[in-house]
């Protein structure tokens, strides 16, 4: 016997015990197998348990901005658009252009006339400084002669007063027999001189003063031409206003970007013609996004002002943000409603009624967009 080979009796017993352990190897890794799956599904409902008791989750939400729509205040045709729909536009640049022809010349009519009215002012302002220095002068003038001219009437009416006295003695003494009639005669011809005089010096005195009058008259025209200024600068007033709102008019016909923004949607053609109030186009900031969420009412406790809250975005999956509770509204969306329900039947199914909540996000790399689906969620317990 060969003790370096096993015997056939050996070989036979090992192969039969081979065949027997192989499938209670395999039940055993089957069973293990098993018992990791439900260790795995029974950890993953426990964690989904745990999450769902510890977060309220909202689907009926959005991503939503300040959709402004911009419109025409003054009627015309569209002569330029510079933009479409989807392009971004910096702030202050040009969008749309409405035919300006007629009110550039209605702007420069306008300046004309208050160059005429200027014009006139400068005319009236010279008048009145060139009747200011003659009248003056002429008023000194004419005040020194009325002046000359009663001092001389003073002197006249003395002179006549005295010889008015010597014609009386010389008349009494005549009476008497005491006077020659030479005397008589000397006395009555100087008072008819004395009296001859005075008349000529009121008469230079009434001259002198009608003089002075007509002086006076015309520096009266001083205040005609004062008050022609004043009308002349209300004049100038409403022309300034026309002009400012010429100058609106015209700079209402370029319509620019209110801010950094995206275009949405337009709604002319070049060469369309446009009234005020039609609308031209829509856009919206991308930066200023946020997410407006419709909470159920029994889980608004949890959506204080001031919470912070899950975002997670349909178009991307994977992609979560934190946001903030800006707002709650302080009335359901139902109230809104454009048909009402006041329930005149007496049937009375409860539901739960929605709030709307603002949410404040940040952007992220420009990929939200107004009207994107989005699911919310908040923790329980803070």
């Amino acid at each position: 016997m060969d003790i370096g080979q096993p015997s056939a009796g050996a070989t036979r017993a090992a192969g039969e015990a081979g065949p027997r352990l192989r499938p209670a190897f395999r039940r055993a890794l089957a069973r293990m197998a098993l018992l990791a799956v439900g260790a795995a599904l029974a950890l993953g409902a426990g964690v989904w348990l745990y999450h769902r008791f510890t977060h309220v989750l909202v689907e009926d939400a959005r991503v939503a901005a300040d959709m402004v729509v911009l419109s025409s205040r003054v009627p015309g045709w569209i002569s330029t658009i510079t933009v479409t729909e989807g392009e971004t536009v910096a702030r202050d640049a040009l969008l749309v252009v409405i035919d300006e022809r007629v009110a550039s010349l209605q702007l420069l009519e306008l300046d004309a006339q208050l160059d005429a009215a200027a014009a006139r002012r400068a005319e009236t302002e010279a008048r009145i400084v060139v009747i200011d220095q003659q009248t003056a002068s002429q008023r000194e003038a004419r005040e020194a002669r009325v002046t000359v001219a009663e001092a001389a009437l003073a002197e006249a009416e003395a002179q006549l007063d005295l010889a008015r006295a010597e014609f009386a003695r010389a008349r009494r003494l005549m009476e008497t027999g005491a006077g020659t009639q030479a005397r008589f005669d000397q006395t009555r011809a100087a008072f008819d001189a004395g009296s001859q005089k005075v008349l000529g010096r009121r008469a230079e005195v009434a001259d002198a003063r009608a003089a002075l009058a007509e002086v006076v008259a015309a520096r009266g025209q001083l205040t005609v031409l004062r008050r022609q200024l004043d009308t002349l600068a209300a004049e100038e007033r409403g022309l300034r206003l026309q002009r400012d709102r010429a100058a609106l008019d015209l700079k209402d016909r370029t319509i620019v970007m209110p801010f950094d923004g995206v275009v949405d949607r337009t709604f002319v053609d070049a060469r369309e013609y446009v009234t005020p109030g039609q609308r031209l186009l829509m856009v919206h900031d991308p930066a200023a996004v946020r997410v407006d969420a419709n909470v159920k009412e029994t889980d608004i406790r949890y959506f204080r002002p001031g919470a912070r809250v899950s975002i997670a975005v349909d178009a991307y999956p994977g992609l979560v943000m934190e946001g903030v509770v800006e707002r709650v509204g302080q009335a359901a969306t139902s109230e809104f409603a454009l048909l009402p329900n006041p329930n005149p039947s007496g049937n009375f199914t409860k539901i739960a009624q929605r709030l709307p909540v603002r949410i404040r996000v940040p952007q992220s790399e420009g990929r939200l967009s107004p009207g994107m689906m989005v699911e919310v969620e908040a923790r329980t317990r803070e």
